[in-house]
């Protein structure tokens, strides 16, 4: 059988309660679930990470965001180091299979020449290096720059372009359905990573698709907008696919990088007060917190000649479990790959219960970890840059999805195994960054 082609396509700041497939009500995402209809949808999806660098280097490392070498929130100016050679990408290792690759979109993987994508495994790169750009004017305004002064951010390999007044989601997906276009011409299987930075601030979207959701209050009529005109290019992306005969080989999944924004920067409106518009549905936290609210986020995946269509899967899985199993999918060895990721493709084929033990996550002065249906948080917070509520947080998410009712002190052993075990995940990863990767990264968030 032919390797497949492979698109993989992450959003931005996008909730778990975002997507009507996921269970949202006030608006609907049409051609989101139908890529769900085709194939299978995770209601037990984590980010690695509830922050944007981080989760994208995990998926494309198949590493613990720590274990490749980014950790925080990269600063946008161009001397801001991230992602280097020394952690291989899946663009590089499928490269080396004959792939050809691209990455369209949000990078926000470092500045720096060599931490860009062509750097990085990609042959081909339309997008932007920082966090956020304004949508039409695709200028980085925001003081993750280190307080300089903002700059444009728009790239098509390694030189910079200008798209002034073009509304970005739609040029992501417009070079998108050109590159398939394009490379299904060609008999080599290629990979296409796509970045939407929606529906990250600022909060932009033509009225196309705010007057299409009039009904909604109006903070979250521009979010359903936004995910709107996402939904719109998924629909074009596999219209494509479909147009060139393709799709049936073509493995497509989607995701968040983390958890929805409260962030005031997002509405623009001149008040203090968090941005509502965007909804983890029932779960706790939110961008920031390792409650689920920050860290599940909506998984799909499609792939018609091999996965079984209208699939729900239950099994707690992780994005870094992306790079191995997209390896067997496609014949590859990846045994000669330092990844903490594991193949989920029986998880996906056969049904087969999730290949992880146990899954942790660190962001700050927080440390989690899932086993099963229990999840410990240690010095989790729901409010960026205010102290934790509770030190210690243990839940049974199989009756307690919310993470409302804190049984550390019902249940001292199984807490205290927990525990132990996140923190001595978090103290490898800890000696592992200051011995090999903190030298790397002295100018990422100044």
């Amino acid at each position: 059988m032919k390797k497949p082609n492979i698109i993989l396509v992450m959003t931005d700041d996008q909730g778990y309660g975002d997507l009507s497939c996921m269970g949202n009500t006030d608006f609907v995402t049409p051609h989101i679930d139908a890529l769900a209809e085709s194939g299978a949808r995770f209601t037990n999806f984590y980010s690695n990470s509830p922050v944007c660098s981080p989760s994208r280097a995990s998926l494309l490392t198949g590493r613990y965001p720590g274990n490749a070498g980014v950790r925080a929130i990269l600063g946008g100016h161009r001397t801001a180091s991230g992602l280097t050679p020394d952690t291989p990408t899946i663009a590089s290792a499928f490269k080396k299979l004959g792939y050809s690759t691209a990455h369209t979109g949000k990078w926000h993987l470092g500045a720096t020449k060599q931490s860009r994508p062509l750097n990085n495994g990609f042959d081909y790169f339309y997008g932007f290096l920082s966090g956020c750009i304004d949508y039409y004017s695709h200028i980085f305004y925001w003081q993750m720059a280190g307080g300089l002064d903002p700059r444009h951010d728009l790239w098509e390999n390694n030189t910079e372009i200008y798209n002034n007044g073009k509304y970005f989601t739609e040029l992501v997906t417009k070079k998108s359905v050109e590159y398939i276009r394009e490379k299904s011409k060609e008999e080599n299987p290629f990979l296409l990573y796509i970045g939407y930075n929606a529906p990250h601030y600022p909060l932009h979207a033509p009225q196309k698709y705010t007057d299409r959701f009039a009904h909604l209050p109006w903070d979250r009529q521009i979010m359903a907008a936004m995910i709107g005109a996402v939904d719109d290019g998924i629909g074009e992306i596999t219209a494509e696919l479909k147009r060139n005969g393709i799709l049936e080989n073509t493995v497509i999944f989607f995701q968040s990088d983390n958890g929805p924004s409260r962030e005031t920067r997002n509405w623009l409106d001149g008040t203090p007060d968090p941005y509502y518009g965007s909804s983890a549905g029932l779960l706790k936290g939110h961008k920031f917190s390792l409650y689920d609210g920050g860290i599940k986020v909506p998984g799909i995946i499609s792939y018609p000649a091999v996965i079984k269509k209208r699939q729900v899967i239950n099994e707690p899985v992780v994005s870094m479990d992306i790079f191995p199993t997209l390896c067997r999918f496609a014949g590859v060895d990846c045994s000669g790959y330092e990844l903490d990721g594991l193949d989920i493709s029986d998880v996906l084929q056969n049904g087969s219960p999730s290949p992880h033990d146990m899954i942790f996550w660190e962001m700050d002065k927080q440390t989690a970890v899932r086993q099963g249906n229990y999840k410990l948080v240690l010095n989790g917070y729901l409010v960026e840059n205010e102290p934790a509520r509770e030190e210690i947080f243990l839940s049974d998410l199989s009756v307690d999805p919310s993470e409302n009712n804190n049984l550390a002190g019902e249940l001292p052993e199984i807490t205290a195994t927990l525990k132990d075990a996140a923190m001595h995940w978090r103290d490898q990863l800890e000696n592992k960054w200051e011995n090999q990767w903190k030298h790397n990264h002295k100018n990422t968030t100044e």
